[in-house]
């Protein structure tokens, strides 16, 4: 089961209201802070997708919210971002076409039934899939606030490579 409650503010802005819940300093700021560093966008990603992850990769390494760990994610967000697009043209298309403007929006049936356009359908997955990248992997402030550091470090695990490299053991 998923945490309970409304999810946690971030440390700016549970400050901004006064520390209400009088948590200390080493409670709001605790967490993974990794190196911010803009990934290496993946060969992979179709033409809008990359335009998008270099638009949005500078913004997040501006706002110190991207590292090496985003990459799949940042991946995935811009995947979901090309598919919205591409839908969007396609429905903007089909509207053109049609004088009252529906056809984008809506398909009829070969017995007269009308439903949601295909189109409709996997864009409104899209934007889905675009809300969950960007809040599980810690791409929205209150996603931060909720990762905790791990307790599995090299010096815990091997006591006697403290200090050493890998190389040496």
């Amino acid at each position: 089961m998923g945490q309970r409650g409304p999810k946690p503010l971030p440390a700016n802005v549970h400050l901004l209201h006064g520390n209400p819940s009088k948590k200390s300093l080493a409670e709001l700021y605790d967490g993974i802070h990794p190196e911010v560093v803009i990934p290496r966008c993946p060969t992979h990603l179709q033409a809008e997708a990359r335009k998008e992850y270099k638009r949005i990769s500078v913004e997040l390494e501006s706002l110190g919210l991207i590292s090496q760990i985003d990459r799949a994610a940042l991946a995935g967000y811009c995947t979901a971002w090309s598919e919205y697009v591409f839908c969007e043209n396609k429905i903007a298309a089909l509207n053109a076409e049609d004088p009252a403007g529906e056809k984008g929006y809506v398909t009829v049936t070969p017995s007269g039934y009308q439903q949601m356009s295909i189109w409709v359908t996997i864009r409104n997955r899209a934007l889905y899939m675009m809300k969950n990248f960007g809040a599980e992997f810690g791409m929205s402030p209150s996603a931060r606030s909720r990762v905790s550091q791990s307790e599995n470090r090299q010096q815990q695990l091997f006591p006697e490579a403290a200090g050493s490299s890998w190389e040496q053991i």
